[in-house]
């Protein structure tokens, strides 16, 4: 279960960012999940469940957004939307397409509460 190192990493960059600004308690971890990510939502949900207890986030609500596959034509160029087992370019069917988003695990947002 790679979920767990890689929430281990996510908590360590919160953790990072509250104590730079001095907060008291993380509210809401936002993360950007691509289907092609290789992660698995509820797996992580679970390791975070796990690893924040004891920790600035442990009351923290992790909110994971699903981002939309799209890809490049080379062809066309044109930038559209795939699913994760079919990359071909939406507007001419062509192969000749390069994955410009879906495979993203990113931090997007995190919300702090920090003492005046």
């Amino acid at each position: 279960m790679h979920e767990l190192s890689l929430c281990q990493d996510l908590l360590a960059q919160v953790t990072a960012i509250a104590q730079a600004h001095q907060a008291v308690q993380v509210v809401r971890i936002v993360v950007w999940v691509g289907p092609l990510s290789g992660v698995e939502p509820l797996l992580l949900k679970t390791a975070f469940a796990l690893l924040c207890v004891g920790s600035l986030a442990e009351q923290a609500e992790l909110v994971l957004e699903t981002r939309s596959v799209q890809v490049f034509c080379h062809d066309c160029a044109l930038l559209s939307e795939a699913t994760a087992n079919n990359l071909l370019c939406r507007s001419c069917g062509s192969g000749n397409t390069e994955l410009k988003a879906g495979a993203e695990l990113i931090l997007a947002r995190v919300e702090l509460t920090c003492v005046a």
